[in-house]
């Protein structure tokens, strides 16, 4: 969503058609503090986003601390946890659902800040999506309904059976580490439809809020018109 935000600021009409997940399953990990008040002095390693500073700021400032006392490492997008066993930064961007449960397996202790759990300070928003170009909505719909029916039809397939789920992904790709797909399988088929009404629905409050956010903290220059920038149309 937030690319998709930034990318129709600059006018590049591009539509999100389905959330993967329902809500923001990413943290900020770290094995040396466990709240954004105790991130003053700590390196963060950087990929280079436009959201990062505004959500590290934001985060720190909701905790009473200040942003300009965290170093800002650039590590592009090299692996966070490698980074952070050997020392190379103290706190990092994570997607749980995958690098967390990751570090759970690898025995590598963190402190994960959900961002799940900081909503009353920044909005909530659907990461990752799944996006289309307006023209092709407008010149082949029936195509993107038709894609939007299998895959929505996969990832009901994984919210009940994500055993099996997980079975075949590693059937169809076996260097992948086994038991990393099969616990974070687990840790998300709850969390794919959530409590929507069906999978991959999006919410236009939810896109409006977090648009408004974006202007607030000039990231973009003003807020999108959020109606255009997400459709259910094409959902089964």
């Amino acid at each position: 969503q937030e690319q998709i935000t930034l990318a129709r600021a600059e006018a590049v009409p591009l539509v999100s058609i389905a959330a993967i997940i329902q809500n923001n399953t990413s943290g900020f990990a770290s094995r040396v503090a466990g709240s954004p008040g105790e991130w003053e002095g700590l390196r963060y390693g950087s990929f280079g986003s436009p959201f990062e500073e505004p959500t590290l700021r934001e985060l720190m400032g909701c905790s009473g601390s200040s942003f300009d006392a965290l170093e800002i490492v650039n590590t592009g997008f090299s692996d966070p946890l490698a980074l952070l066993e050997q020392g190379q930064i103290d706190l990092a961007w994570i997607f749980y659902g995958w690098q967390g449960i990751q570090a759970e397996l690898q025995g590598i202790e963190l402190e994960v800040v959900m961002m799940e759990d900081w909503f009353d300070c920044i909005p909530d928003y659907y990461t990752p999506v799944i996006f289309a170009a307006e023209a092709t909505l407008e010149d082949r719909p029936e195509i993107v309904r038709a894609f939007l029916i299998a895959v929505s039809r996969g990832y009901r397939f994984a919210i009940g059976e994500p055993a099996s789920a997980a079975a075949i992904l590693l059937d169809a790709v076996p260097e992948l580490d086994r038991q990393l797909v099969q616990e974070s399988q687990e840790w998300l088929s709850p969390r794919y439809q959530a409590d929507a009404t069906r999978w991959g629905e999006q919410d236009l409050e939810v896109w409006s809020t977090y648009s408004q956010w974006m202007a607030e903290h000039d990231i973009i220059a003003q807020p999108i018109q959020a109606e255009r920038a997400f459709t259910n149309e094409y959902l089964p």
